[in-house]
């Protein structure tokens, strides 16, 4: 039995899982500073945890796992780290892409793969391909994406609908708008129940502004490279204890 099967069983049947999970991934960084290491070496050992915590949510029944890979913003970081975050794609899909098929999982990318450099993209767009037949969990990756910048995105969307007349502006509700957001692909999973920041921070650093409306947040404090299963497994339990009431009493 895996660790992820044998650690399912710590979850009571009653205890509720969420639908959709989304992680920012945050503490890369400061763990590789603690530990007298570059940046990168955070990066990539944050990379190696992504398949221990992607296996772990779909064997505890997660249907969305949407992982924030990399931002709009984080071009401004310095050139080499930037380099090196483009590279982990083409790492990470070259050695855990026969993981990701025997586990069902399914690739899904929320982001401007246009801007990405060319072998980054056709790295990302393959592993979508090759598991778009998969009916498991879905492992969303926001790579080069930005909240902002994708309701821009769907506001001239919709605008040119709008001018070329193949849609009513009168028209336009939640459900439309949200189906012209990156992450329309996921139909009704698009909204996550849970978000987990881990590192300890308190924000959500311009990550699925709309889709977070009603979500419920856990800021864990353990750093991205430390988080485990048993720290998912405790995340998922604080969210059971929420009373979701969705504006309502």
């Amino acid at each position: 039995m895996s660790m992820a099967e044998d650690n399912k069983r710590q979850l009571d049947p009653e205890i509720s899982v969420p639908k959709h999970i989304a992680i920012i991934m945050d503490g890369n960084g400061r763990w590789a500073k603690e530990k007298g290491q570059p940046r990168i070496a955070g990066h990539k050992e944050g990379m190696n945890n992504v398949k221990t915590i992607a296996t772990a949510a779909s064997h505890l029944g997660v249907k969305v796992l949407s992982l924030y890979a990399f931002s709009t913003e984080n071009w401004s970081r310095p050139s080499k780290e930037v380099n090196f975050l483009m590279r982990l794609p083409v790492d990470f899909f070259g050695t855990f892409m026969p993981d990701l098929i025997k586990e069902n999982i399914k690739v899904m990318v929320t982001g401007f793969t246009d801007h990405l450099p060319d072998r980054t993209r056709k790295v990302v767009l393959k592993a979508v391909e090759d598991t778009k037949d998969n009916t498991g969990m879905i492992l969303n990756f926001a790579f080069n994406y930005g909240g902002r910048a994708e309701i821009i995105h769907a506001a001239k969307s919709l605008a040119i609908e709008s001018v070329n007349g193949s849609i009513d502006p009168d028209k336009i509700d939640d459900s439309m708008f949200a189906n012209h957001l990156l992450t329309g692909q996921l139909g009704d999973l698009a909204d996550p129940d849970l978000l987990i920041r881990t590192s300890g921070e308190e924000r959500i650093s311009n990550f699925m502004l709309w889709q977070l409306a009603y979500s419920e947040m856990v800021f864990d404090k353990t750093y991205w490279p430390n988080y485990s299963v048993d720290n998912l497994i405790e995340d998922i339990k604080e969210f059971d204890r929420r009373d979701r009431r969705y504006g309502s009493v």
